[in-house]
């Protein structure tokens, strides 16, 4: 039958992610708009949101934290062309975004020495193989596939190269070691559900030394230089961008950090995460229809949950069947007003995905999953 509970919020996307409960418009109204970025009030808005950041993460006293542009992507290059060619490099690669990260190493920056470790979708590289005496470039999460690094253990205390982690799905919502990360990014529109703008990058001790020992060979643009004379642009980790943010979208960042802070920190963003694929995962073991497109139960993701449709009768028409069954069941609730945009990304396997981090309810998740039911019989 057709149920007859739905989600409060029907966003299930996996970015710009679900607008933390009991947002609206007034949480923007003390924007500081129509004025410079760069007036002291300007900049104090900005230098705010990287100290609530810092709080609510628990980064270590001594690494940066800056605002940069480009979104995470935009955070993600920054490092890459300003930090990697001094040593050889291992990149890992189990989605698209990762796979991403190899184009620009190998292709644009074109980096010799590089050994790529790639994994089909659903499964992790083998960790085992990675060399620290490398700079090591990798994912924290798999926003397309649902995969996650379940620890840092596999990271060399002793390391003599950098580890650059691209956290954008991770960060706030999974328990990242920092003192295994030399650098990591993350955009505001994933787990505190802030709207696209700019990135973050944090840089450890290390990775400072690195950018002020080096000089990189290839152009650098104005948008990925972090130093001057040799010396780390300081500003940039106290609030003065590189170029204009959006100061809307700033104070909507402010929002989302505040709210973390007022429900307890990062310990309540992971366990509201978390509890969200718990839910996902009883459902799972009751469902005939789907599973998880993440392998191993250690490595799935509490935040971009990747579905796979495994009923036997569709599998055994093939993948178009699959793929035409996953279009049908995300028209058909977004067109039942149940759920928004939780079609597989366009690179990933044919399948559902369900944007379940910090922000997301509990009981939004628990009542669209009868809807999934509902539509699959619907559909097939």
């Amino acid at each position: 039958m057709k149920p007859t509970i739905r989600p409060n919020n029907i966003n299930f996307s996996s970015g710009p992610c679900a607008k933390r409960p009991g947002w609206s418009l007034a949480a923007l109204e003390n924007a500081f708009l129509g004025r410079s970025h760069r007036s002291k009030t300007g900049k104090a808005k900005l230098l705010e949101v990287i100290e609530l950041s810092r709080v609510v993460l628990g980064l270590p006293a001594d690494y940066r934290l800056g605002i940069v542009a480009g979104s995470d992507t935009g955070a993600v290059e920054m490092a890459l062309w300003s930090l990697l060619g001094t040593r050889p490099v291992d990149v890992l690669a189990w989605e698209s975004f990762g796979k991403e990260w190899v184009t620009d190493i190998t292709k644009q920056l074109k980096i010799e020495k590089t050994r790529v470790f790639q994994a089909e979708y659903g499964y992790l590289p083998d960790l085992t193989q990675i060399r620290f005496d490398h700079d090591v470039v990798f994912t924290w999460n798999g926003t397309t596939s649902g995969v996650r690094i379940p620890n840092g253990d596999w990271i060399a205390d002793d390391r003599k190269g950098l580890t650059i982690c691209d956290a954008t799905s991770a960060a706030f919502a999974m328990d990242i070691p920092w003192s295994k990360i030399d650098v990591a990014t993350w955009s505001w529109q994933k787990v505190l559900g802030g709207e696209a703008a700019h990135g973050m990058l944090v840089l450890s001790p290390r990775a400072v030394e690195r950018l002020e020992s080096t000089t990189p060979v290839w152009p650098m643009p104005k948008l990925f230089r972090m130093t001057k004379g040799g010396r780390l642009v300081e500003g940039i980790f106290t609030g003065e961008t590189i170029n204009t943010p959006s100061m809307l979208a700033v104070e909507d960042a402010l929002d989302g950090l505040k709210w973390a802070q007022d429900v307890g920190g990062l310990p309540t963003l992971i366990a509201r995460s978390e509890a969200n694929l718990s839910v996902v995962t009883a459902w799972l073991a009751d469902t005939g229809w789907a599973s998880f497109l993440a392998k191993d139960p250690a490595t799935r993701s509490c935040t971009s949950i990747c579905l796979t449709i495994t009923d036997p009768a569709v599998v055994a028409r093939g993948p178009e069947a699959q793929a035409d069954i996953a279009k049908k069941i995300t028209a058909l609730l977004e067109n039942e007003g149940v759920a928004n945009d939780i079609g597989a990304y366009r690179d990933a396997p044919p399948g559902l995905r369900l944007w379940t981090g910090a922000t997301v309810e509990t009981r939004d998740v628990q009542a669209l999953l009868p809807w999934l039911d509902w539509a699959f019989k619907q559909v097939s």
